[in-house]
């Protein structure tokens, strides 16, 4: 008896045990929070720095462009080969999306315009659809998609084959080599999409209106002329041309500062296909709204 009442109870050796558990918890938190906090503090930084990177990769392409077409160093060879590839991979997207734009266009302008009795207004709608946002912004979204991929993968399966510092070490530069010609082919073929779509558009919302909603001819090639100005035109070149760039230097840009593997190579296309998509749209709202403000639309 005696010993039983002098034994210590259990309780207060197990109750040793439990008490720094809190406190390791806290700092667990503690420490997930502030990884977290620098994480979202890093985001900007990367951001500016990629940013930085692209800006200067940019100049060099448009400082080695012009020399090496001056003096005839530009491999006329290469650039053809790579503006013929991305090209086929291109046009057939370009005529397939074209035609549905413009029909779907004339198909929703028609029912609004038999409202108040002007029919002849489609040519006019379809004009300004078509040409001021329809055309490059669907020849930048393919640019954007298919080349981008193309390019993003190429450079991205030569990074992690460790290709391009071996062209370093020869003392070949990627950027005159690789770079620039994909960067003049994109602008090559850019004018040949926006035509392709412009064509297509046109042609598919001028047979639904001729052919469906019975509108003659003559009113609709008259109303489209007469909204649709040549400096629609220069601006729809003009806007294929800036998301040409930026497709050409973002893709490269990612598929050369590819890592880890495969894995690495896919992230850089999944990386170069979102950016060019958000930049396209954000520079196309730039370049509309300048275009409003000094080019308003109005009857040619």
């Amino acid at each position: 008896m005696t010993a039983l009442q002098t034994a210590p109870p259990p309780v207060e050796t197990a109750g040793e045990g439990p008490a720094p558990r809190p406190r390791q918890m806290i700092a667990a938190v503690g420490a997930a929070g502030s990884s977290a906090v620098s994480r979202l503090i890093s985001i900007p930084v990367r951001s500016a720095a990629t940013t930085g990177r692209a800006v200067i990769l940019l100049g060099q392409v448009l400082r080695y462009a012009v020399i090496d077409s001056v003096t005839l160093r530009l491999p006329f060879g290469e650039t053809i080969v790579q503006a013929w590839t991305l090209l086929r991979v291109t046009a057939l997207p370009a005529i397939l999306m074209a035609i549905p734009f413009g029909a779907m266009v004339a198909v929703q302008l028609s029912g609004l315009v038999n409202e108040v009795g002007a029919n002849s207004l489609v040519g006019s709608a379809t004009g300004v659809a078509v040409l001021r946002q329809g055309a490059p912004v669907t020849a930048g979204l393919l640019m954007g998609g298919a080349a981008a991929s193309a390019i993003a993968s190429d450079f991205g399966a030569r990074a992690i084959r460790e290709e391009l510092d071996a062209m370093r070490v020869l003392g070949i530069d990627p950027v005159r080599r690789l770079v620039v010609p994909r960067f003049l082919a994109l602008l090559l073929i850019t004018p040949i999409l926006v035509t392709v779509v412009i064509a297509m558009g046109v042609g598919a919302a001028f047979l639904i209106a001729t052919l469906v909603n019975d509108v003659t001819p003559g009113s609709f090639w008259l109303s489209f002329g007469s909204f649709a100005k040549m400096v629609d035109l220069w601006f729809t070149m003009g806007k294929g041309l800036a998301f040409a760039t930026i497709v050409a230097i973002i893709s490269c840009q990612r598929g050369m500062e590819a890592k880890d593997g495969p894995r690495g190579v896919a992230d850089a296309v999944n990386a170069s296909v979102v950016l060019n998509v958000i930049l396209i749209v954000l520079v196309n709202l730039a370049i509309t709204q300048l275009q409003t403000m000094f080019f308003p639309m109005a009857v040619a």
